[in-house]
């Protein structure tokens, strides 16, 4: 598969990772659009949201889970932090595997569009 976060998952690309377990990982972005920008991957490769099953919905749930403990070991958690989940191209998704940003350390715009 040429997919770079499957090649990250597997250790054939470097990654700044500051989490990993069997259903998920989580490293700092190569081209941060914050102070913290860090990604949040399922290991499972899943395209995008829209391709989401509803039996892999939990891995959601477990994404949110540790971007909320990301925030608070990044010490931005009081300030306020933006999750975002992209799907599709005319939805911003550049990589085509299911991916969070966890972004903060700053003030983010307010503007979606």
């Amino acid at each position: 598969m040429d997919c770079i976060f499957c090649k990250i998952i597997n250790g054939e690309l470097p990654s700044d990772a500051l989490y990993q377990d069997q259903e998920i990982m989580a490293f700092r972005d190569i081209n941060p659009m914050a102070p913290v920008h860090i990604l949040i991957i399922p290991k499972e490769h899943i395209i995008s949201l829209a391709n989401l099953k509803d039996e892999q919905t939990v891995v959601i749930g477990e994404m949110v889970k540790l971007a909320n403990e990301l925030a608070r070991r990044e010490g931005i958690s009081e300030r306020g932090y933006r999750l975002v989940i992209s799907s599709g191209i005319e939805g911003g998704q550049v990589i085509p595997h299911l991916h969070m940003h966890l972004l903060g350390g700053r003030v983010l715009s307010s503007k979606l569009y």
